[in-house]
């Protein structure tokens, strides 16, 4: 049953959120969350999105996800979700918009191999890349440097896989995220707010979906290959005997729908029982709890594991998707090498921004400027500062 007339009482509510960093007047046509998601979509980072891979680098077709298609599709699952349980939608969609803003080009492959060329100067994470670009990188506003988002909107995307700190969490808290903590706490040993614990499992029900359309479609595995994949084969089966003659670029889209809705469905299912058997009555009542308030339901978790499992053996080990995560660590190596010992090598603006080569802080705008890059300016730039009879 979806709520309505307003949102529950373990909402976030936007007239009671607590503020941002830079205090501004509130907008009158607009909540502060929505003001959030509105500055995610005119960020330049968010823009990047359109150039940054999920699994494919940008030239191997032009149907395939990229980060902003991906980012998109997470708001519109996580707005979904979010109505039907009576949270605040606008909030479910700025941290799903958010929540990528700080990979590398390349995907995961490039982020690995920034983060080991980073290993002797604080490591390298998406997570704490897009702190840095909300709170310091976006260089838009005379009176701040980032976006200054409400304390809701980073909170939720800095903690939205869960705390950052407390029992069984042995990793340290990454550097950007540790010092925006002192300046400005994040709760990091709580779970997150209601609409973030929504948009990180909005995140996992559409990767899963669009990573089986873009595998089929690249040929790394077929429809008969997924039969015995628990939820996907017995959905896949029943649209093919509801649609015989179906061809399969429909057969696909009218299945991976239906697995969607049921993902979602038990989603807010399960969500809703365990709210009810939880008795919150605010977000901080939620943030509270010593389990997530959003989850699947044990069936559907099994179904989500064996899925990813799946896709780990045949897409992401796939070889020609190796061989893409090789040449982007390569890519990468050699332009942090370079940058790093050269740092005049780097644009004007950055340069101005490192120390000498070798230098902890050259290493740090280094990976902040590579970690802008889309996938197609790498790879130009690996072009021009490597091919000694490429104009530079």
């Amino acid at each position: 049953m979806t709520i309505l007339g307003g949102l529950a009482p373990y909402a976030s509510k936007p007239e009671e959120s607590r503020g941002r960093l830079h205090p501004e007047p509130e907008h009158p046509m607009r909540s502060p969350f929505r003001r959030d998601r509105d500055r995610i979509i005119h960020s330049t980072a968010f823009r990047r999105l359109t150039y940054k891979t999920q699994v494919f680098v940008y030239h191997e077709g032009d149907h395939y996800r990229t980060r902003l298609t991906h980012s998109l599709e997470v708001a519109q699952v996580a707005r979904t979700i979010a109505c039907a349980l009576g949270l605040d939608e606008d909030l479910a969609e700025t941290i799903a918009l958010a929540h990528d803003l700080g990979h590398t080009p390349f995907g995961h492959a490039g982020e690995e191999a920034l983060n080991a060329e980073m290993t002797d100067f604080g490591g390298f994470s998406h997570n704490d890349q897009t702190l840095r670009i909300l709170t310091r990188l976006e260089r838009r506003y005379a009176e701040f440097d980032g976006l200054n988002l409400t304390w809701e909107s980073l909170e939720g995307t800095v903690k939205h896989n869960g705390p950052l700190r407390g029992p069984g969490i042995h990793q340290p808290v990454s550097p950007t995220i540790a010092e925006y903590d002192r300046r400005y706490p994040l709760a990091l040993d709580t779970y997150a707010g209601p609409e973030a614990q929504v948009a990180a499992l909005a995140d996992d029900i559409a990767y899963n979906n669009h990573d089986i359309d873009d595998g089929l479609r690249a040929g790394l595995f077929t429809v008969a290959d997924l039969a015995e994949v628990p939820l996907v084969g017995p959905i896949f089966r029943s649209v093919g005997g509801r649609y015989p003659a179906l061809e399969e670029p429909r057969l696909i889209h009218e299945t991976i729908r239906r697995v969607i809705d049921q993902m979602v469905g038990d989603l807010i299912a399960e969500t809703r029982v365990r709210l009810a058997d939880s008795g919150v009555r605010s977000a901080a009542d939620v943030r509270a709890l010593k389990e997530p308030a959003a989850a699947f339901s044990p069936e559907m978790r099994l179904n989500d594991r064996a899925l990813k499992e799946f896709l780990f053996e045949r897409m992401y080990r796939h070889y020609r998707v190796n061989r893409m995560s090789s040449k982007a660590r390569r890519v990468i190596h050699d332009l942090f090498a370079l940058y790093l010992a050269e740092p005049e090598c780097l644009p004007g603006e950055w340069r101005g921004l490192a120390a000498g080569p070798d230098h902890p802080q050259t290493a740090r705008v280094a990976a902040d400027y590579l970690a802008g890059m889309t996938d197609r300016y790498a790879l130009a730039e690996h072009h021009r500062l490597f091919d000694t009879y490429v104009p530079t």
